[in-house]
């Protein structure tokens, strides 16, 4: 970088000492007018636009009474021609003329030069060039009066994003403009994870000749989506030569930048020879309100002087309103009070090689106030509202998106950095404070007069077949492995991918390059990274789909579900002497022995005071509480129930053991009649929980997932090489150097016990989800595309019957059914119990609610029959009423009858006394 400053400095010196040689004398002019320059290629067709534009604005300025009374501007044009030497040459002439500010350039290599005169002599800049690099940092008196270009690439990146592709080819002159924009475009596509996958890039002023070469080879290209960044006066040349190429027909994309609205737009109508070359042709122009501004500026263009064409391009109305602003600083800086002066370079003046000193070459000494104000401005002008950032660029950047067809163009969006694509003004929505619009684009008529969105890119017409990997396997080959036929592999893979590839509407020339020595399994990962690495155009294989083989390719849809299981041996479960106790858990069986004396327990007590089968001798009430309790399992009670309590509680009992004795017999039926098989590995966990050595496939995903993700040590991990390992280690077992079990993709393990008569089984449960895909490197339409077909294979049945060609084999059906699984557990029923606890508990609640208001009363008329006894013998002593526990327990232990004759009896004596009262009175 320092030498590159060191170039450019020297290249300004040598500008320099040119132009003291052509002996440009700076001139003083009138104290009431000021100096403006405006450099631009007369021309061209942005320069005839802002010729017009720029004279017709000094000329409002000058006779507007309200903004500089009594100071007029004069406006010093220059023609920078096309040339960037003898343009910058001639451009440098209007410095040495005490210029306050200078209007252009319009190109960007002259640009860069002029900024550091400016710079050095305190002089504004505003320029028409829209090179992205051109920055207020390395130069702070540059200030752009037009869109970044920055804005411009984000915009065809969002076109891009828009319309799902993912590669475009930039077509460019190579020069500053078309470099550096061409770079910017390439990052705004890199953050949309699209890309330029080639730069087609020219000489300026190249012959058509130049331009036929380059296009011929763009076209053997993959891609169909071309980017034109080109000057106006050329651009045209482009598309001829593409027409008659036949690029301009259909499946073809063409996004032209803003030159070509620039070109357009001067002309009345477009001529129908212009038309036939970009039928289909999106392009981007600046965006510029409507506004009665901007009609009446229309309507006075046939009045300007010098307009080579009948309209204007938006070059024009920003030209415009850059001659408005440097007005309006003018006219602040002279109500503050502010006198404009020059001074000598005190670097030149002080210099001591006397062909330096360049007297005519002064310092603006009010430079930096001019440059405050107009980088505050703020107006709204031709162009739409004028002001500018920190980094010196229009706020507001916006695009028309504009489609060519038939002898006209359509607005079919526009873009902004506020709402990016959208149909509605950009000005609408700052003024709605809308981020987004409802809809993005209008439809586009493309290249071939379709409406159907091309794809964007077709296989290189340059005669590579596709590079294709395909592992070389040694295990399982009816998967995918080498073959001497045509193709050169075959395979169950091999068939899914050519049937997929026989659903595209494209042809995919192919070839096959087997991956492995054949010796053993390839690695599975590095194939993948090769593919991410370019070293092959895709995979084809039995490829399992994995996160972090997702961050390097991209993978079709799965054509095979898949995902890791345990494989171990296993041995047929013989009945036993107790296998009767099997149906049910230790628990289970505890708490139904627990619920039946507990149920027993309840109804005894709700039956005791009103059933004489529920009394007798202690020891008689245990023994009919078990009897009870035990033999309403099988319904063989002989007690009957009288209570309403007792045989609400019984009923719902009844039907928790009805439930309870169907579960039982069914599961006892299944245990000894189906065919049961164990294994000392019941699945993963127990796999991770134990110490024992684990198999894995060779090239196998697993290692990692193993090692990795459940944190297996690898010193546990055996790799199998062959079908013949995976059952000697299997029937070896890990005490003789063998594995405990084989941990693999559940499509290898059905195979592998298809071969070996089911001397194996799988154990546990599938504990991963995955798939096989074929695998492309980044950002490849192809994974898009035999997706879709995938799923065209999968609907119309063809996916099952290449499945069934090469993997259907007898399967086995038995898989380890451990013992316990079959077991019923508590968990199945304790609704059930709780159900009925909650019952007993209210029964009994009930009841003894019941039995303490009787207890109540009892003891109150109790009582009462002890007073009246004592009161003829002590009728002064009061007799307090006496309870304990034991008469609670005497009371409930009384039969229902008995208290109920008690209170019977109880009551007749009290209504007869009264009476006896009353006769003893009356006598």
């Amino acid at each position: 970088m320092e030498g590159c400053e060191a170039a450019r400095g020297a290249a300004v010196l040598l500008i320099l000492c040119v132009f003291a040689a052509v002996g440009v004398v700076a001139q003083n002019g009138n104290s009431s007018v000021v100096n403006i320059g405006a450099l631009y290629t007369f021309n061209s067709y942005i320069g005839m636009s802002l010729g017009p534009a720029i004279s017709a604005a000094v000329e409002d300025v000058n006779s507007d009474s309200t903004i500089l009374k009594d100071t007029k501007i004069n406006l010093i044009l220059q023609d920078t021609n096309c040339s960037g030497f003898v343009g910058t040459v001639e451009a440098m002439q209007i410095v040495g003329k005490q210029v306050v500010a200078a209007l252009g350039p319009q190109s960007s290599g002259i640009a860069h030069v002029i900024s550091h005169v400016v710079n050095e002599l305190h002089v504004p800049l505003m320029s028409f060039a829209t090179d992205p690099t051109l920055s207020s940092l390395q130069y702070p008196y540059f200030i752009r009066g037009v869109t970044n270009d920055d804005y411009q690439m984000q915009a065809i990146a969002d076109l891009v994003e828009y319309f799902e592709w993912r590669e475009v080819i930039a077509i460019f002159v190579d020069d500053d403009n078309g470099r550096n924009g061409i770079s910017v475009l390439g990052d705004a596509l890199s953050k949309k994870r699209a890309r330029i996958s080639y730069k087609a890039a020219f000489t300026p002023g190249a012959p058509r000749s130049d331009i036929d070469n380059l296009l011929v080879e763009v076209n053997l290209m993959e891609s169909r989506v071309y980017v034109v960044h080109v000057n106006p006066d050329t651009g045209l040349d482009i598309f001829a030569v593409a027409n008659r190429l036949g690029m301009m027909s259909k499946g073809y994309v063409w996004i032209a930048t803003d030159w070509l609205p620039c070109v357009l737009d001067s002309k009345e109508t477009i001529d129908p020879q212009t038309a036939d070359l970009l039928q289909g042709v999106l392009a981007l122009r600046h965006h510029t309100p409507d506004s009665d501004l901007k009609t009446r500026f229309s309507s006075r263009w046939g009045k300007f002087k010098n307009k080579e064409y009948p309209k204007f391009n938006s070059y024009a109305l920003y030209a415009y309103d850059s001659v408005w602003l440097v007005a309006r600083a003018l006219d602040a800086f002279f109500r503050a009070g502010g006198n404009i002066s020059f001074s000598d370079d005190p670097k030149l003046r002080d210099t001591k090689d006397s062909s330096l000193r360049l007297t005519s070459l002064q310092i603006f000494d009010q430079g930096p106030k001019l440059l405050q104000l107009l980088t505050s401005s703020n107006f709204t002008g031709l162009s739409g509202q004028v002001q500018f950032d920190s980094d010196k660029n229009l706020v507001r950047p916006a695009f028309d998106v504009l489609n060519i067809g038939g002898t006209g163009i359509r607005r079919i969006g526009y873009w902004s950095n506020h709402s990016r694509l959208s149909v509605i003004p950009p000005e609408k929505l700052y003024a709605e404070r809308a981020n987004k619009s409802d809809q993005f684009l209008y439809s586009v008529l493309w290249p071939g007069e379709t409406t159907v969105k091309p794809r964007g890119w077709v296989f290189p017409n340059n005669g590579k077949p596709l590079q294709i990997a395909v592992p070389y396997r040694i295990t399982y080959p009816d998967v995918v492995t080498k073959d001497k036929g045509p193709l050169g592999a075959r395979g169950y893979c091999i068939d899914v991918f050519e049937a997929a590839v026989d659903l595209l509407p494209y042809a995919v020339p192919h070839q096959y390059i087997m991956y492995g020595d054949g010796k053993r399994n390839p690695s599975f990962g590095n194939l993948v990274s090769d593919v991410a690495q370019n070293k092959y155009d895709a995979a084809v294989g039995d490829m399992t789909i994995t996160t972090n083989r997702t961050r390097m390719v991209d993978f079709t849809q799965p054509f095979m579900e898949s995902g890791l299981v345990v494989l171990a041996p296993v041995k047929q479960v013989k009945s036993k002497p107790w296998s009767f106790l099997m149906p049910f858990s230790w628990q289970m069986w505890g708490v139904t022995g627990i619920f039946f004396l507990f149920v027993g327990t309840v109804v005894w007590i709700l039956e005791h005071r009103t059933n004489t089968e529920f009394r007798g001798p202690p020891r008689q009430q245990i023994m009919t509480v078990f009897w009870f309790s035990f033999s309403t399992m099988f319904f063989a009670h002989r007690e009957n129930t009288v209570s309403t309590l007792g045989r609400l509680v019984l009923i719902l009992w009844l039907f928790v053991v009805l439930i309870i004795n169907s579960s039982y017999t069914a599961s006892l039926t299944s245990i000894l009649t189906v065919q049961q098989l164990s294994s000392r590995v019941q699945g993963i966990d127990s796999l991770i929980s134990s110490s024992d050595p684990i198999g894995i496939q060779d090239g196998s995903f697993a290692y990692n997932y193993l090692v990795n993700e459940l944190n297996i040590a690898e010193s546990r991990i055996r790799v199998m090489r062959s079908h013949d390992d995976y059952v000697r280690y299997l029937q070896i077992g890990p005490n003789k150097g063998g594995v405990a079990a084989i941990v693999d993709e559940l499509p290898y393990v059905e195979l592998f016990l298809a071969s070996t008569k089911c001397q194996f089984s799988i154990v546990g449960r599938e504990f991963t989800k995955s798939g096989w895909g074929f695998a492309f490197q980044r950002d490849s339409p192809l994974a898009i595309d035999l997706s879709t077909a995938i799923l065209q294979l999968s609907e119309n049945g063809e996916l099952q019957r290449i499945h069934d060609k090469w993997l259907s084999k007898d399967t086995c059906s038995v898989q380890t059914n451990p013992i316990d699984d079959n077991r019923l557990s508590l968990k199945s029923f304790w609704g059930l119990f709780l159900i009925c606890g909650i019952a007993c508990f209210i029964a009994l609640v009930v009841f003894f609610c019941r039995v303490c208001l009787q207890f109540s009363r009892y003891s109150s008329e109790v009582v009462q029959q002890n007073i009246e006894a004592a009161e003829p013998a002590r009728p002064s002593r009061r007799i307090l009423p006496t309870t304990s526990f034991k008469n609670l327990i005497d009371f409930v232990d009384k039969k229902e009858t008995e208290i109920k004759e008690l209170f019977r009896k109880n009551s007749g004596d009290s209504k007869r006394h009264p009476s006896q009262v009353g006769d003893g009175q009356g006598s």
